[in-house]
């Protein structure tokens, strides 16, 4: 509730979950929505031009591919970290800057 002059309104924030879809959440819906689609135009690009067969094919591997490297992608994370192993030593270089102005 947001108090204005004595009014009282209510004030909607959402759910505050995210989005999901058939366990694929935020933005990997549409990487799994986007490899369907491009499975389904390669599927009838192979149909059309090589055989029935080939486009069957095509579209088990594309599909099935996409959506296991979506599936995989979400199991890292909704944001692409690097894995650094190692000690790493990071330089002060705060302390030279704050001893040369010495007044």
């Amino acid at each position: 509730m947001m108090l204005e002059e004595g009014r009282a309104f209510n004030l909607y924030k959402g759910l505050q979950k995210p989005l999901v879809f058939k366990s694929f959440k935020g933005k990997f819906i549409y990487w799994g929505v986007g490899s369907i689609l491009f499975g389904l135009i390669l599927t009838m690009l192979a149909a059309s031009i090589l055989n029935l067969w080939y486009g069957i094919l095509t579209c088990t591997f594309v599909m099935g591919g996409g959506l296991v490297y979506t599936g995989i992608m979400q199991k890292k994370g909704l944001h692409a970290k690097r894995k650094d192993v190692g000690i790493f030593i990071v330089p002060n270089h705060y302390y030279r800057h704050v001893k040369k102005r010495t007044i």
